[in-house]
């Protein structure tokens, strides 16, 4: 039985539900594994896949797909929200007169009608915004359901997450224009920054089964959040918290840090393979130093939470580098096989401690030096955001998994001489559809179920103009 490509993936099946049930009734009634007898299995990426060389993700900060692509042509953007969508209520479920007021600036009027407004007006896009709220549990409480109608609500920054940017003047825009934008790609967990970088390489969620009382989240009875904490009470991580292995915080409490994870990673699928990876972080050789920029996010480097690039390891020298090496190989053409780009915090589009015009700015440079380089002819670029930063997104997520997500919808712009031009990608995604994708062309083993039946962006290409003579010759 086939997934179609373009359904939801809303109902996993029984497969999903009751995988003991299955691998037992497989092994009784055919004497093959559970994994030869797994349903809705995607299509293989077709065979002309081969011929992409270069996988460069390049990871940005806290948007929503509303936020800033609401006005793109032809997706599915602000003009098809509702207005029960639109309208934000509070704990009574009661519409408020007027969007909460927005703390910590004095550029957004009081008593902002309760809609969708546009924050550009204020405050421009090429100036710093406060943050607003993004966290595992007060997520699920904003996506109430799929009414999305809480963001304002559960929410230190109150009415700003109903703002929207004006997507003309966006320096991406571009890339988006000429390439294929995905108007139905979610971050794959609930919650920040923290966790959505570790499902970006693990496709899990990291553990701390000894974490000390006070980083821990406090339920009800009914799962009702009591107190926030960085570990739910069952021990997995879940909000921001920093690594036993350099670099972290130097203020930050010892008995704090997240012991080393041993869940394999897309780093370890790619060694198994012999194929070259890096991840390229903005400041990381000062920080590692102990001299870490103020902008540089210590929970956004997340194979350093992993044994196997722990501190003293060869995989972390190896695999783990400065952003102005992956700058170096892409103009030289010497890229890995696969890069993840994490951009220093002051470029990287997080609201806070980062503008939408410098981060993407500094992006479009990225994109360029790969483009022009010699590994552009047979490169994908994916540019996508980490999770939605707490803003408003129209789109109730689909629902695969209860605990995890995943959650709001995010822009991913695919940059590619393989790419559709000028196409806007209808089909559901998610942040692992990434890891989906590189294992498919690689042909590795998933790490999980969750990666295994994501989409891996195969609606996004078009080989039919590239033969082995390289494109243009069918």
């Amino acid at each position: 039985m086939k997934r179609t490509l373009s359904t939801p993936h809303r109902n996993l099946g029984l497969s999903r539900s009751f995988p003991f049930l299955f691998s037992v009734l497989g092994l009784l009634v055919t004497g093959l594994s559970f994994t030869a007898c797994k349903k809705f299995e995607l299509p293989p990426l077709p065979k002309e896949a081969n011929k992409i060389k270069h996988v460069v993700v390049i990871y940005l900060e806290n948007h929503s797909f509303d936020n800033l692509y609401g006005q793109f042509p032809g997706a599915n953007g602000l003009s098809n929200a509702s207005a029960a969508n639109i309208t934000q209520v509070d704990a009574s479920g009661t519409p408020y007169s007027f969007l909460p007021s927005i703390p910590m600036s004095n550029a957004f009027p009081l008593n902002l009608p309760n809609t969708l407004f546009n924050i550009d007006q204020y405050v421009p896009n090429d100036q710093k915004t406060p943050d607003v709220l993004h966290r595992y549990y007060q997520e699920q409480m904003q996506i109430d359901g799929g009414k999305m109608d809480k963001f304002a609500l559960f929410n230190n920054t109150a009415g700003l997450s109903q703002g929207y940017y004006q997507t003309s003047l966006l320096p991406l825009l571009g890339m988006a224009q000429k390439y294929t934008l995905c108007d139905n790609f979610f971050h794959s967990a609930f919650g920040g920054s923290f966790l959505n970088h570790m499902w970006l390489i693990a496709a899990a969620s990291p553990v701390f089964p000894n974490a000390p009382a006070g980083s821990v989240a406090k339920l009800d009875s009914s799962g009702k959040l009591i107190s926030d904490g960085a570990v739910t009470p069952d021990g997995f991580v879940v909000n921001t918290s920093f690594s036993v292995n350099a670099p972290h915080p130097a203020t930050v409490n010892p008995a704090a840090l997240v012991p080393n994870q041993n869940m394999p990673t897309i780093g370890d699928r790619l060694n198994d393979k012999h194929v070259s990876w890096v991840w390229y972080s903005g400041g990381w050789n000062d920080a590692l130093a102990g001299n870490p920029d103020p902008t540089f996010q210590f929970h956004h480097q997340p194979f350093i939470y992993f044994s196997k690039y722990a501190d003293g390891t060869q995989a972390k020298k190896d695999h783990l580098k400065d952003e102005t090496e992956f700058m170096s190989a892409a103009k030289n053409g010497t890229l890995p096989s696969v890069s993840f780009v994490k951009p220093l915090g002051i470029n990287n589009e997080h609201p806070g401690y980062s503008e939408v015009q410098t981060g993407e700015s500094h992006t479009v440079e990225l994109i360029n030096d790969v483009l022009n380089g010699p590994n552009g002819k047979d490169a994908v670029i994916i540019i996508t955001y980490d999770e939605n930063g707490g803003f408003w997104d129209h789109v109730a997520p689909p629902i695969i998994d209860k605990k995890w997500g995943p959650g709001t919808r995010v822009p991913a712009i695919i940059i590619s001489p393989f790419a559709k031009q000028g196409f806007v990608d209808h089909t559901q995604y998610e942040t692992i559809s990434i890891l989906s994708f590189i294992e498919k062309r690689w042909d590795l083993n998933p790490l999980g179920d969750r990666d295994s039946d994501a989409n891996p962006l195969q609606n996004a290409f078009d080989f039919s103009a590239f033969s082995d003579n390289g494109p243009g010759h069918k």
